[in-house]
């Protein structure tokens, strides 16, 4: 009993330790016969990683994901289509992110300077709750997008690190 208990140790140590750095790529449709060419991320030459097909797994390249968030989806001024799988397909420090009907190459969001102004809670009820912003890339210039008791709103800052 205690062997079986000492092989499974090591092989969940073995497993952790073989896990590579980077993402799988994004998984296509594949037509034909599933097969497992690999089991693990050990199984591959070089950085490849053991990657899942949709139909067995294979040893692929991976991509590095860019530091960074995608901004919040934004219809105007987009082009429909699948400009990026990754952001390895991206220049510069740009991410592949979601443009509500496809994926394109974006800067990445940042945080706005400041920090949002202090509530004066008043002990009333809202009336309604209005979430007019969600994050601060929401928000025109730089305002940010804060709480105000009853839902968030795009305010000014005022001054420090957020």
């Amino acid at each position: 009993m205690d062997v079986d208990v000492s092989a499974w140790l090591l092989s969940e140590v073995r497993d952790e330790q073989s896990t590579k750095p980077g993402v799988c790529p994004r998984r296509h449709l594949t037509v034909g016969l599933c097969v497992e060419f690999c089991s693990n991320d050990s199984d591959c030459p070089g950085k490849q990683k053991c990657c899942s097909t949709r139909c067995g797994r294979k040893c692929m390249a991976p991509y590095i994901v860019k530091p960074g968030v995608c901004p919040h989806r934004r219809f105007d001024n987009i082009m429909c289509g699948e400009f990026c799988s990754n952001d390895s397909d991206c220049p510069n420090n740009e991410k592949c992110c979601f443009s509500g009907c496809g994926h394109q190459c974006m800067a990445p969001y940042t945080a706005k300077p400041g920090v949002c102004p202090r509530k004066r809670w008043d002990f009333g009820l809202c009336e309604e709750f209005i979430e007019s912003c969600s994050h601060d890339y929401d928000c025109p210039d730089n305002e940010k997008c804060c709480p105000n008791g009853c839902g968030n709103e795009c305010m000014a800052p005022v001054g420090g690190e957020r």
